[in-house]
């Protein structure tokens, strides 16, 4: 398989308002909207792109319908305190407060009104253990 793109789909059963949420709070419009399923993409750079859909809608096969869980969203920013002082800011929970992490991010991870948690990164040099495991093709920040 060559894959020509990727994106995850969140499934519940508050579509409009996850999908406002998105708009809202990190820059997401509209692509695509019904009632049942909307197609986002990020304002700020058109190749991240999010989908919110009904899990109960009948495309969705049986066994896998209902909410989405136990899933976190990586959104890579070029500041993460500011996007922390803007979460805060607008009452967002905070799960995770902004830290910084010795394989080389600093982050703070939020969630969304499903619970669906959102991880906002900057990447940061990892200490120099961490360094040590990063693959030749993969150089740390």
């Amino acid at each position: 398989m060559r894959p020509l793109g990727s994106y995850p789909v969140l499934l519940t059963g508050a579509v409009a308002e996850t999908a406002a949420f998105y708009c809202r709070h990190f820059a997401f419009r509209p692509l695509f909207e019904s009632d049942w399923y909307v197609h986002l993409q990020s304002r700020r750079n058109r190749r991240i792109n999010l989908a919110v859909m009904d899990g109960d809608h009948d495309t969705v096969p049986a066994g896998g319908r209902g909410r989405t869980a136990s899933i976190l969203l990586n959104f890579e920013v070029a500041d993460a305190d500011e996007e922390y002082r803007k979460a805060l800011a607008a009452g967002l929970p905070i799960l995770c407060p902004l830290r910084d992490e010795p394989f080389g991010q600093r982050h703070f991870i939020t969630a969304d009104p499903n619970g669906v948690m959102i991880d906002i990164i900057t990447q940061i040099p990892p200490s120099a253990e961490f360094a040590a495991q990063y693959a030749d093709a993969a150089p740390p920040a």
